[in-house]
Order: C-alpha cells, then sequence, then structure tokens
C-alpha cells in the first residue's frame, strides 16, 4: 500500500472519536445518532482526502469543520442522507460480503471484522453500512460496544474548541478584539473600555450581543 494511502487510512481509523464527538453535539435534535454518525463518517473520509499536510494544519483542525459541515448538512436535507451510485454499488457488494460472513461466523460481523474483510477503514465501512440499511445496521449492540466513545472523550472538548475558534474569527475585528482582551486576556470591562477608547457600559452592551451570536452560532 503505497506511503501516502497508509497515512490516509490512518488518519481515518485514529480520528473516529472526533466523528462520534461531533455527531454527540446533535444528539436529540430530531435525526437519528446512526445517521449523524454516518453523515460525520462521510465528513472525516472527505477531510482524509483533502487534507495536505503541508499547510501546517493539525489534521484534527482541519477534519472538524469537515464533519460538522457534512452534519449541518444533514438537517438542512430534512435528515436523509444523500448516497451516490458508487456508493450505492459499494454498499451492495458489503453486503454480500456481510452475508458471507454471517454465514462463516454464525452471527452478523462487526464494523472491524467488515471493515478488515472489505479491506477499507472504519468509518468508509460504517458509511457503506449505513447506505445498504437495513440489510446491515450500524445500531446492532455488538457494534455499537465496538465503536462507542464516552461522551466524554478529550475529543468532546477538542471540537468545541475548534467550533469556539471558528466563531470568534468571524467576527469582524474590533468585536475579536474585545472578545479576546475580555476571555483571553482577562481585562475588567473598564480596562477593556480604555484600550478600544469605549465607556464600561458600550463594553458591556457590546459584549452581550457578542456572546448571543457566538452562542446561536455555536448552537446552530
Amino acid at each position: 500500500m503505497p506511503e501516502h494511502t497508509q497515512a490516509r487510512e490512518k488518519r481515518i481509523t485514529e480520528n473516529l472519536g472526533l466523528v462520534h464527538a461531533c455527531a454527540s453535539r446533535f444528539r436529540g435534535r430530531g435525526v437519528e445518532y446512526d445517521d449523524l454518525f454516518q453523515a460525520g463518517c462521510i465528513g472525516l473520509v472527505k477531510a482524509a482526502d483533502r487534507f495536505e499536510p503541508a499547510r501546517g494544519f493539525a489534521f484534527s483542525t482541519y477534519a472538524v469543520p469537515v464533519i460538522l459541515g457534512e452534519i449541518r448538512a444533514l438537517f438542512r436535507q430534512g435528515g436523509s442522507i444523500r448516497i451516490g451510485r458508487t456508493t450505492r454499488d459499494r454498499a451492495r457488494a458489503a453486503s454480500a460480503c456481510a452475508a458471507q460472513l454471517t454465514e462463516r461466523l454464525g452471527r452478523k460481523p462487526t464494523v472491524s471484522e467488515l471493515a478488515q474483510a472489505l479491506q477499507l477503514s472504519a468509518a468508509e465501512t460504517a458509511v457503506l453500512i449505513r447506505a445498504a440499511d437495513p440489510v446491515l445496521s450500524l445500531t446492532e449492540a455488538e457494534t455499537m460496544r465496538e465503536a462507542a466513545v464516552p461522551q466524554e472523550a478529550p475529543e468532546t472538548a477538542l471540537t468545541d474548541r475548534i467550533a469556539l475558534e471558528q466563531a470568534i474569527a468571524s467576527l469582524n475585528q474590533r468585536d475579536r478584539q474585545l472578545i479576546l482582551l475580555r476571555y483571553r486576556q482577562g481585562l475588567t470591562q473598564t480596562a477593556a473600555a480604555q484600550r478600544l477608547g469605549m465607556t464600561q457600559v458600550q463594553v458591556s452592551r457590546r459584549e452581550k450581543q457578542i456572546l448571543l451570536r457566538l452562542r446561536r452560532q455555536l448552537e446552530d
């Protein structure tokens, strides 16, 4: 296997926790967790395909926005995931392989077992599993036990931090400076007001508006 392909597979396999962390942020919003996870896996695979190490970014920093983008797109599509013809064809092949493994093992295969048989990553296999429903189901107890990641996993804090950094970066320069002075440097409203040429009251009012915008953006 070429070195770049091995690196891609490693990124996908080692960052499934990011998908779980991102998907967990959208629980209880009317879309099944399995669908959230599948959409996130699609984002992870896309991120692995497009990632350019030479740019100097950590893969997780690049991947999280792509994963979240795929999950948000799922809501815009009314909870349905668009499956391309190529993916459908591969899903049928995965179903056939799963049927063979089920007959041989006497039980349904886990994600890892099916991924190994297909010579794919666990994330790509999860995408095919969901695309092949109802022939296969990612919600099988054994599969979920294998794939589950604690909800308070380190990836959760990472995805939240990356999302917050992106939200702050979307602010105009003055608003961003206000937030950085208040919450990075820990200045009081009075001290921040002096730096910005504003009154303490103006800082207080603007800060509330900015925090409300960031909260809405993060909850979207």
